[in-house]
């Protein structure tokens, strides 16, 4: 195949592939999918957790020198190639391609059980159409003896809205060896929210960029209502005190800086795949700068907004149970569906929102879930469009099909055991895994691929190259702090637990399977780069880490439109093998 009629291929490619109807629409998918749960119930927990407004300090610095610069390298990658992680990364670093491929099977995996979290979010918010809210008081058959319908921190006593999510919505067992029975509420309920996410996405871009309008920007008028609301209580500023001044001590402590980097690594979901799948829907020459400035600025902000709302609401809980806030019980996922339910119950006006509330969950948990689907559907379709087209017939089947297999998985987690399911894959997923993925990613495109050539990938697409501050970011400092953050998780690595529950040898072992689901995948991978290139070992991994060098008919990037030796591509491999010093780049 002659360069000419081989360029004229990759444009129409490029040209056939769907792009978002308006800019503003990738914008508010990006914002979207970035901003979630995590950002109403991890971040204020975390600042509970790390001395309020200390915690503060390191997680904007780790937003300016980790998240800003990756989010860009991500979108770059997705805008430039026109492709999802699996082949973004193949064409960049063939001997890492699998960390593209470890991209798409963790966000496949978490969007089996987080759809959950939307699960109980709709099952909260048709409940908070019944007067009085059926977890405001403790007259109802599901409540023990031990129920109390005032906030209390003591042991030997729970609270309505504990029982309520514990006793009614789960009918939690004793632990995962006693699965029970389906808790067919919830499965119905499941199955509604795959609904919602199919027709979020069946259509691809096109019907992706219509939703985001109202998911991603109805939070936040509902977050400024509860703000306003919230505001007028008693001891509310007591709370907001809590959450802006500084324990200074605090910052002292290692795991505090370790938490604030983790926290915006996960916020924004570098490592998923999401972002770059998105991305690779824009136009060429988008302003790739931008977007990443308003995304990631943005979810940042949305984190300090709730934490406001959330911390408003810790003052009023405090004043109710005339102890300090420090001193009040808040776990993870619990602050989202007893803590505040309870503080709910106490307000003017209880069933208004609760409705708002859960309705704001049911739109942050939607972007971030179909997020997660659209990464399988594009690289499954960049992969085998045809035969997936020839076999399905319409993409929007395929899509379907996708969410069925999705939503057969996600039954385990509504079992009367399914919050164990939920932990146990949470843990290693979600924690575990993506750390792993962070790092061999990092390693791929700044030190393989090189900063110098993702800054002229830039400069490419708009005129501009990279500034100093983001090629130092990439190349020293970010890779460091996965670096430490990688180590600290493995040195302080805890085995998977709910609340005082402790899972058996056996889940912990099937944790690390899911585990290894993702993580696999990326020493797999770099077999089968270097089993299929020619020549000697050391020409082979030579090779392997020249981008291009995979492409089995010389295709060169449909973008180096002029250019396009600057790169070794198959049909230059043996003159490549041949010349010793033709190496690639490995710094900047």
């Amino acid at each position: 195949m002659d360069k000419g009629h081989e360029a004229a291929e990759m444009e129409k490619l490029a040209s056939s592939r769907p792009t978002w109807s308006r800019q503003i629409e990738f914008t508010l998918a990006g914002i979207g999918s970035a901003v979630g749960l995590g950002n109403v119930w991890r971040f204020p927990y975390l600042c509970f957790r790390s001395g309020g407004g200390a915690f503060l300090i390191p997680y904007l610095l780790m937003l300016v020198v980790l998240g800003i610069p990756l989010l860009c390298m991500e979108l770059t990658l997705g805008q430039y190639t026109k492709r999802g992680p699996v082949h973004a990364l193949a064409q960049f670093c063939p001997l890492l391609k699998g960390v593209g491929i470890a991209s798409v099977a963790i966000s496949f995996i978490m969007c089996t059980y987080y759809n959950v979290v939307i699960t109980w979010a709709l099952y909260y918010l048709f409940s908070s159409f019944r007067a009085p809210l059926p977890w405001q008081t403790c007259n109802n058959t599901w409540n023990t003896a031990n129920c109390t319908d005032h906030a209390t921190n003591s042991s030997n006593s729970s609270t309505s809205s504990q029982e309520f999510f514990k006793y009614k919505m789960l009918e939690q067992t004793q632990g995962i060896d006693e699965a029970g029975n389906v808790r067919w509420e919830l499965f119905l309920i499941l199955l509604l929210a795959w609904i919602l996410i199919y027709f979020c996405i069946f259509k691809g871009v096109k019907s992706t960029g219509k939703v985001v309008y109202l998911t991603a920007l109805l939070p936040y008028a509902i977050l400024i209502a509860l703000l306003v609301n919230n505001a007028q209580l008693p001891g509310a500023l007591q709370g907001i005190i809590f959450f802006i001044v500084p324990e200074w001590d605090k910052l002292l402590l290692v795991e505090v800086w370790v938490n604030a980097a983790a926290q915006i690594f996960n916020s924004i979901g570098i490592g998923f795949g999401f972002l770059m799948s998105m991305a690779s829907y824009n136009s060429f020459n988008n302003n790739v700068i931008k977007d990443t400035l308003v995304i990631a600025i943005v979810n940042s902000l949305t984190s300090i907004l709730a934490g406001f709302v959330i911390f408003s609401a810790f003052g009023y809980m405090s004043y109710l149970q005339d102890i300090p806030v420090a001193q009040l019980a808040v776990d993870g996922p619990g602050l989202v569906y007893i803590v505040y339910p309870q503080a709910f119950a106490n307000m003017p006006l209880p069933q208004l929102w609760a409705v708002l509330f859960f309705l704001m969950l049911l739109c942050l948990g939607i972007d971030s879930e179909f997020a997660m689907v659209e990464v399988m559907v594009t690289s499954l379709m960049d992969e085998y469009d045809r035969r997936l087209i020839r076999f399905f017939k319409r993409k929007e089947l395929f899509v379907l099909a996708v969410c069925v297999v999705a939503c057969l998985l996600g039954i385990p987690c509504v079992l009367q055991a399914g919050i164990y399911v939920f932990q146990l894959m949470d843990h290693y997923t979600a924690i575990v895994s993506i750390m792993f993925l962070a790092f061999f990613e990092v390693l791929a495109i700044c030190w393989f691929y090189g900063v110098r050539r993702l800054s002229d990938n830039l400069e490419e697409m708009t005129g501009k190259k990279a500034n100093i501050f983001f090629r130092v970011c990439w190349q020293i400092i970010a890779p460091f702090l996965i670096l430490v953050i990688l180590i600290f998780s493995i040195i302080q690595f805890k085995p998977a637990r709910y609340e005082n529950y402790v899972f058996p040898p056996w889940a912990q072992s099937v944790g690390w399977v899911v585990a290894m689901g993702s993580i696999i995948w990326i020493p797999l991978a770099s077999v089968h780069t270097l089993w299929i290139l020619p020549g000697s070992f050391v020409q082979k991994l030579k090779l392997s880490i020249t981008p291009y060098s995979l492409s089995q008919t010389s295709k060169t990037p449909y973008y180096e439109r002029g250019g396009g030796d600057r790169y070794p591509a198959v049909s230059v491999i043996s003159a490549s093998i041949r010349l010793q010093d033709n190496s690639p780049n490995l710094g900047n």
